[in-house]
């Protein structure tokens, strides 16, 4: 998200000045943003957008809309009370196939994919020989011999190389596994209260049996569809892959039941709305140095995994689960100016302690809230330090996450 607004403040100084009488260095930067907005890949719904006056702006490598017409504050609101549909399809969903498909996807992740019921899911990070992460993901296990998971686009090409890397080492030595990458499918995620009235409207079958986490492929407005029931808001909803040759008329026909109460809505609502829900950024709030226990993921590290280890990194992850980490990802709230992300949190002494991940106002509770990470024994609830913004401390407080409560479809 750093990155995204980065471009979109460039981008937009770029325009402005091409406009009028620019000098040559700027409208050569003018020039430079033309360019690169040709080179970035483009989803289905692309035109769609632009008609209904989404911003686009580039992240990872695609061009996609960082709001339509509404602010991000409205457009966060109206998703936690109507909802919200979001084009996610820069996104890699990808299906391993085989005997050895849940083998092979074990040596890898930290979850215990053999012990999930066939139809469900479950986040998990792909771990590297240090234990830090290389990316978190929702793996489902659709049968025994047929994994699907969604890999963030950030991290597309350097989670395909180190799969396909072990998948090649784990069949010469008489593995059973193959992939396919569903470059052929959009993902569109619905979000939000009406997310599910609507999306029945437009399916046979019966979405009240289907939880959170749950996975089925089915018929939805006349198209094949992966839905898992899951999402990137804290809200019940769903991510739907669709052929890419149905995706817009999807997205029209979603809105159109929904009686326009569902709004398209993009990435700057979807930050605002991961953060209230305590959900981390890969490349914010984790990264190649931090493990899923500091991370404050110990409880996607199946029973079973933690007894046999088994994926990468095991050794330094599992003495940290027996030992404890030396820092931990916490929520705070901030006074001040919003902290960002590398915001230093320092003691009342003024001795470093941690930095801020990910930081903004809350459209929802109307006050700051971040996540960071702090020295092990200052992450409990009600711990009281100083965060920097630009120069100068702010009281910052210790608070449990999620900051805005979960609303995830679960049997009662």
């Amino acid at each position: 998200m750093r990155g995204l607004l980065a471009c979109a403040t460039l981008a937009r100084r770029a325009a402005a000045a091409a406009a009028g009488a620019a000098p040559a260095r700027v409208r050569h930067l003018a020039g430079a943003a033309e360019v690169a907005e040709a080179e970035l890949k483009k989803t289905a719904l692309y035109d769609f957008h632009v008609a209904n006056g989404g911003k686009m702006v580039p992240f990872a490598g695609w061009s996609m809309p960082i709001q339509y017409k509404d602010s991000i504050m409205d457009s966060t609101v109206n998703c936690r009370t109507n909802g919200g549909l979001f084009d996610v399809a820069h996104m890699c969903g990808l299906s391993l196939k085989g005997r050895g498909a849940i083998p092979f996807l074990e040596s890898l992740v930290i979850a215990d994919v053999a012990g999930l019921k066939d139809g469900t899911g479950t986040l998990t990070v792909f771990t590297n020989e240090k234990g830090g992460a290389i990316d978190d993901s929702v793996v489902t296990k659709v049968t025994d011999q047929h994994i699907y998971l969604v890999v963030n686009a950030g991290c597309r090409d350097k989670d395909l190389a180190h799969i396909g890397e072990h998948m090649e080492a784990f069949n010469k030595k008489g593995g059973d596994v193959k992939w396919h990458i569903h470059d052929e499918r959009s993902l569109l995620a619905l979000q939000g209260p009406l997310a599910a009235p609507t999306l029945q409207l437009l399916t046979k079958e019966d979405l009240s049996k289907m939880y959170f986490s749950d996975f089925k492929t089915i018929d939805i407005n006349g198209s094949s569809c992966f839905l898992t029931r899951t999402g990137y808001t804290g809200e019940d909803g769903f991510e739907i892959s669709v052929p890419s040759e149905n995706a817009v008329d999807l997205a029209k026909a979603i809105l159109e039941k929904s009686e326009g109460k569902v709004r398209l809505t993009g990435l700057g609502a979807r930050d605002s709305l991961r953060l209230e829900a305590g959900l981390c950024l890969y490349g914010n709030d984790m990264e190649q140095h931090i493990t899923p226990v500091e991370a404050g993921l110990s409880w996607a590290i199946g029973k079973r995994r933690r007894a046999e280890g088994g994926f990468l990194g095991a050794d330094v992850i599992l003495k940290q689960l027996q030992e404890g980490p030396k820092i931990r990802r916490v929520g705070m709230f901030t006074q001040g100016p919003p902290a960002r992300s590398h915001s230093e949190l320092v003691s009342s002494s003024g001795e470093n302690i941690g930095e801020v991940t990910s930081g903004g106002f809350s459209p929802c509770l109307k006050k700051n809230i971040a996540m960071g990470y702090v020295k092990s024994g200052l992450h409990k609830a009600g711990t009281e330090f100083k965060v920097v913004v630009r120069g100068k401390s702010y009281d910052a407080v210790v608070t449990k996450m999620p900051f805005v409560p979960t609303k995830y479809y679960k049997p009662s």
